[in-house]
């Protein structure tokens, strides 16, 4: 039985999935599983598109260097079976439910804002307009709520510092009761 909870932090590019990770995990010790890295480096992708500027990642993609061949739930099973992870990704779904303990989705929907972040990274106007309109249509949060019980998905925005700060405050205190809850529960 884990001991720590999973975690998926998602959520539109630029929502803060990474930034929300990195706090959080030095706050609590969770470990920060980012996906779009674990598809690069275990080669679970099918190359890069330059029209969108990033990796395609492939969840049933075979690594050509793994044997037995993998598929990234596979690189990643035995880490996340062990549980304290905050999985960074911009798509949760492909998750067994079985391994998730909350789903944070992360929203943005000042498209200004939004804009001005992505603009920043460099994004095209195709990878720009793709992602703002996930955004406006609520793509991810759909998403999850289609693929996760009710209970477990909460919506936070995601504009400002302050809101970053808050909604890390809110997640730890969540982590603190479910950690809570299982010491109750086993002992």
């Amino acid at each position: 039985m884990r001991t720590s909870p999973n975690i998926i932090i998602t959520g539109t590019p630029g929502v803060g999935k990474t930034v929300h990770c990195e706090q959080l995990a030095q706050e609590t010790g969770l470990k920060h599983l980012s996906i779009n890295t674990v598809a690069k480096e275990r080669g679970c992708h099918d190359g890069y598109d330059e029209k969108l500027k990033s990796w395609i990642v492939d969840e049933d993609k075979v690594p050509i260097f793994s044997f037995p061949y993998y598929y990234l739930l596979d690189e990643i099973e035995n880490e996340v079976a062990q549980g304290g992870y905050l999985i960074d990704w911009h798509a949760c779904d492909l998750f067994p439910k079985s391994w998730i303990d909350l789903v944070v989705v992360l929203r943005c929907p000042s498209t200004s804002i939004l804009y001005d972040r992505l603009a920043s990274r460099g994004y095209g106007e195709d990878k720009l307009q793709e992602n703002l309109d996930a955004e406006i249509f609520e793509v991810l949060l759909d998403e999850a709520r289609q693929a996760y019980d009710e209970e477990i998905v909460v919506e936070l925005m995601s504009e400002n510092d302050d809101e970053i700060e808050s909604n890390c405050s809110r997640i730890v205190s969540w982590i603190d009761a479910w950690q809570q809850n299982r010491t109750t529960t086993d002992g």
